[in-house]
């Protein structure tokens, strides 16, 4: 089976390091961490992608190259492009309304709000899809990372352990994921 995986985020330096851009972190470290080849950009149809036969299975790595909130067009060009049906795709983005340092995966789900998520929803007509949900917030943690959230204000130093802490459980959500089966990894990580 191939699996194509999305890391959510926003295009430009002014994005990077925020909890807005865990998604598209996370991607970026599992291809680092697991040799996948630079990305190839396809700027036409907005996304640029990686691949690499891991554990006997096709994995695509793919970053869309819009903003967040219009990840469906990319993420509906991504599928056309590789032939591929949404049950092959896998999400992974920040959630407000998951704890810090936790993490939720979920199977044909509504957005509950993501604008990213609600985006693709709306271009590809369905929510049979996964998605690996990185918590960055919860009732405790929200009011200190409100701003953060929104992806407009650079991570401070502080913060930046946090984020690396949660970028590390999301990779390896990840690959335990591709490793064992999603099912497993839903016991896990649940």
């Amino acid at each position: 089976m191939t699996i194509l995986i999305v890391g959510l985020g926003n295009p430009g330096e002014k994005f990077e390091k925020t909890w807005h851009n865990l998604g598209k972190e996370t991607l970026e470290n599992l291809a680092k961490n697991s040799n996948f080849s630079s990305f190839k950009e396809n700027k036409k149809k907005k996304f640029s992608f990686s691949q690499k036969e891991v554990f006997g299975q096709k994995i695509i790595l793919a970053k869309s190259l819009t903003y967040m909130n219009e990840s469906g067009e990319a993420v509906k060009n991504l599928l056309s492009f590789l032939k591929l049906k949404p049950k092959n795709l896998w999400l992974i983005h920040d959630d407000l309304d998951i704890p810090l340092g936790k993490l939720k995966i979920s199977k044909n789900r509504s957005s509950a709000g993501h604008k990213g998520v609600e985006s693709i929803i709306n271009y590809l007509g369905t929510k049979n899809f996964v998605r690996f949900r990185v918590g960055i917030g919860g009732k405790s943690a929200l009011a200190p990372y409100r701003n953060l959230v929104s992806g407009t204000e650079v991570l401070k130093k502080s913060s930046q352990k946090k984020l690396n802490q949660a970028i590390k459980l999301a990779t390896g959500a990840l690959i335990f994921a591709v490793q064992n089966n999603l099912e497993k990894a839903m016991q896990r990580f649940n």
